[in-house]
């Protein structure tokens, strides 16, 4: 999904959340100042490294107990803290960490120095998250924004770690994406963090993965 398709479903979502465009921008303009220097997988390396066959892996509750049920087929993508899950029960890495830092990030950094690619996501909260950690990542990574790209920065639409995996998958082309540890009804709790806030987010998760899925790819479930 590009930016003009994008751009009506963040419009609503700026509303609905009373989101700050302006500081969105603001957090856009300085990821791409801290990406310079650094290794960038662009679209056309993206494109080479997610096949047809993905799996996304969501940081919800039960990513423990299905990882322990079902592994990881094709090229894997993990959401933020679903990282961490991954590189503990599995012993594996993700081909891509999809992430606006809010999860275990050192495990990130880590998993990036050994070949992960790291899509990293600058909205108008994270821009403290943006100056801490960005500065560490030594491999690949993909500066991406949730409004208006500016030059040298993507938007492959999606709003939450998880649904812009999956929006990121079906970008470049996968026709079958297995979710793994995705529990849209109950959020992993997270310190600090208001847990209806999050309900709210992640209502909007399910209707852009489930209600924006193109006919011809094949979308299931893992428990």
């Amino acid at each position: 999904m590009d930016f003009p398709e994008w751009e009506p479903y963040y419009d609503r979502i700026v509303s609905e959340l009373r989101l700050s465009v302006q500081d969105d921008e603001a957090s856009a303009r300085r990821l791409l100042q801290l990406s310079k220097g650094k290794t960038i997988c662009d679209p056309d390396c993206l494109q080479c490294l997610i096949g047809e066959r993905v799996t996304v892996l969501g940081d919800g509750p039960n990513l423990e107990s299905d990882l322990r049920r079902h592994a990881p087929q094709g090229t894997v993508l993990a959401a933020d803290g679903a990282t961490s899950k991954l590189m503990h029960e599995v012993g594996m890495v993700p081909d891509v960490i999809v992430t606006d830092l809010d999860g275990e990030v050192e495990d990130q950094i880590c998993a990036n120095a050994q070949g992960s690619v790291a899509v990293i996501l600058a909205h108008g909260d994270n821009l403290d998250r943006i100056e801490r950690y960005v500065p560490w990542f030594s491999g690949m990574i993909t500066p991406t924004t949730q409004s208006r790209p500016i030059n040298g920065m993507f938007n492959f639409g999606g709003f939450t770690d998880g649904d812009r995996a999956v929006m990121l998958a079906r970008h470049f082309g996968a026709t079958r994406i297995d979710l793994i540890g995705f529990d849209m009804d109950n959020p992993r709790p997270k310190a600090g963090r208001n847990i209806d806030v999050k309900r709210q987010k992640l209502r909007i998760a399910r209707e852009l993965i489930w209600d924006l899925n193109p006919a011809g790819v094949d979308l299931r479930v893992l428990r």
